[in-house]
């Protein structure tokens, strides 16, 4: 009898880890699925002279799109750090061709405003005296999938470094200065 139900324990704890197991590779094959199909969108980032000064990486999350981005030769200080309306980031017009900031609906510009954020609207970027930026910021106010915050629209759309800090309230830019780095946020071809 003691060892009749010593092999039904022993069954029971095998059945059990068995069980567990298999759910951990169905939620580990779902985890690396879901990973693998978000989009990802990788872009170089280049300064006004039209070199690459560093990168940048869009994915789309559950909660948003994160944005990683590392750069060289910034100057120090606080910079402005937007999503702009065109994927056009021409040098001859100090990067003016990105057009406006990407608003992804009716908001306004700036965190300190009632109407706002905007899509566009991300966080000051601090730079220090190494000149160099890594940052990872999540944008909840756009997306890579289509529809109207889609930052792949046809014209695919821009990632900004400005001049100067963004004031969170000034419209319709915040007062954030000239741009100095711009990365084309597009659908590859």
């Amino acid at each position: 009898m003691k060892r009749s139900s010593r092999i039904l324990a022993a069954s029971a704890v095998l059945l059990s880890l068995a069980g567990a197991a298999s759910a951990a590779d169905e939620h580990a094959g779902h985890s690396a699925t879901t990973a693998a199909a978000a989009p990802m969108i990788h872009a170089d980032l280049i300064g006004l002279d039209g070199k690459t000064i560093g990168m940048v990486m869009l994915q789309e999350t559950p909660a948003g799109v994160l944005v990683s981005a590392e750069a060289k030769g910034i100057p120090a200080g606080e910079h402005g750090f937007h999503f702009h309306q065109k994927g056009v980031c021409d040098t001859a017009t100090k990067f003016d061709s990105s057009g406006g900031h990407f608003t992804g609906g009716d908001h306004q510009h700036g965190y300190m405003v009632a109407t706002g954020p905007h899509g566009g609207d991300m966080p000051n970027q601090n730079v220090g005296a190494d000149g160099l930026l890594k940052t990872q910021v999540l944008n909840s106010g756009v997306t890579l999938s289509p529809g109207p915050k889609s930052l792949l629209d046809a014209d695919g759309s821009a990632l900004v470094i400005h001049a100067g800090v963004d004031d969170y309230t000034s419209q319709p830019s915040g007062n954030a200065g000239g741009r100095i780095a711009c990365a084309v946020i597009a659908a590859a071809k």
